[in-house]
């Protein structure tokens, strides 16, 4: 069972929404549509389903082209952020409408919708409706809906979105054992990498209708093929900043300058951009050979554990990701340290020319 798009683009109005994309989808895999707001998941969601047809390119299901094939005919079954169930029917009767409308017996629609109902946690809610059901009640009613029909590809549009956060992480560790046990292709989309991370599998990272990388989510995570990849793959985005090699020296600006390492000793000596996490920004240097960086505190954020520090340095806005919680006051001087083991280097066009050392050996 393989999904497979060739070349598959979408325009709207002589406007591109989906770039010429290539990409194979196998059996028993969960794969993440990770990128912001806009940035194509939903649009490439919805060609995979055959809700839209393509500009371009070709929709392959084992092996059959279905690219003008109606969405009814394949069996395909989506869920979205917000959750449709019928609220007039009890949770039993909303599971096995799909099968009703496919014709199937009664005995094989019970014993599917209770198999499916304990999967989902839902057997002691069957004869319940919708609204006497919580949140996160509601959206395994409507997951359930969808695994029922035994789909071979399940897409879910951001399924938890609007959930709370108990609800969500509770179904974020639900939803990779349930995709185990159906065997179909998965495919969830999400604005958080901490999500892609979280679920696992391949990670397709979109950004302005592109695809810009896909593979193990891991992978993709560790070592991002360019810089639109890195920025999509962090929360807040990868910080940026420009650098100079020369004469086996790497200027980081602020004076600062490391002895190139094995991964940079063979690049040639021009300009390049480094590009490192929030999270490897610290406020005291931990380990020898840091360098550290003379910035303006804008804003802090704290979270509870952790505290957000928004940094202006020369005019580049950065973001810090640091433990505890910080007296800091927006507008004074923060001196940040970086060890150049996170560092990313990209080239002159955003592609990766060296990872981070610490992302080789993960």
């Amino acid at each position: 069972m393989t999904l497979i798009l060739e070349g598959v683009s979408k325009t709207v109005g002589g406007e591109t929404h989906i770039y010429p994309t290539d990409i194979a989808l196998e059996k028993g895999t969960m794969n993440v549509l990770l990128g912001p707001t806009l940035s194509g998941k939903t649009s490439l969601m919805r060609l995979m389903a055959g809700l839209d047809v393509p500009a371009t390119g070709r929709v392959i299901w084992n092996g059959e082209d279905v690219t003008g094939m109606r969405v009814q005919d394949r069996k395909v079954a989506m869920v979205y952020q917000q959750f449709i169930n019928y609220p007039s029917m009890t949770v039993y009767d909303n599971i096995a409408s799909p099968m009703r409308l496919l014709g199937q017996s009664r005995a094989e629609i019970d014993a599917r919708v209770r198999e499916t109902a304990e999967l989902m946690q839902l057997t002691p809610m069957l004869d319940r409706k919708p609204l006497e059901l919580s949140g996160g009640q509601q959206q395994r009613c409507a997951l359930a809906r969808a695994l029922v029909k035994n789909a071979g590809l399940v897409l879910l549009d951001e399924p938890l979105a609007n959930l709370d956060y108990k609800l969500r992480e509770e179904l974020r560790a639900e939803i990779p054992k349930i995709f185990e046990e159906s065997g179909s292709i998965f495919v969830y989309a999400t604005t958080e990498p901490e999500e892609a991370l979280l679920l696992g599998g391949n990670t397709a990272a979109l950004w302005e209708g592109k695809v810009t990388q896909f593979g193990p989510t891991p992978s993709v995570y560790r070592k991002p093929v360019n810089a639109t990849t890195a920025r999509v793959f962090s929360d807040p985005p990868m910080n940026f900043l420009k650098i100079t090699k020369k004469s086996g020296k790497l200027s980081f600006g602020d004076g600062q300058s490391v002895d190139v390492t094995a991964s940079t000793m063979d690049l040639p000596d021009g300009d390049y951009t480094a590009g490192f996490r929030p999270n490897h920004l610290e406020l005291s240097p931990h380990v020898a050979g840091v360098m550290s960086f003379k910035t303006k505190l804008t804003v802090t954020e704290i979270t509870g554990s952790e505290t957000f520090v928004h940094l202006d340095h020369h005019g580049e806005r950065w973001v810090g990701l640091v433990h505890g919680v910080q007296s800091l006051q927006p507008g004074q001087a923060l001196e940040v340290y970086l060890d150049p083991a996170h560092v990313y280097i990209f080239g002159q066009n955003g592609d990766l020319v060296a990872a981070a050392p610490y992302a080789e050996a993960a």
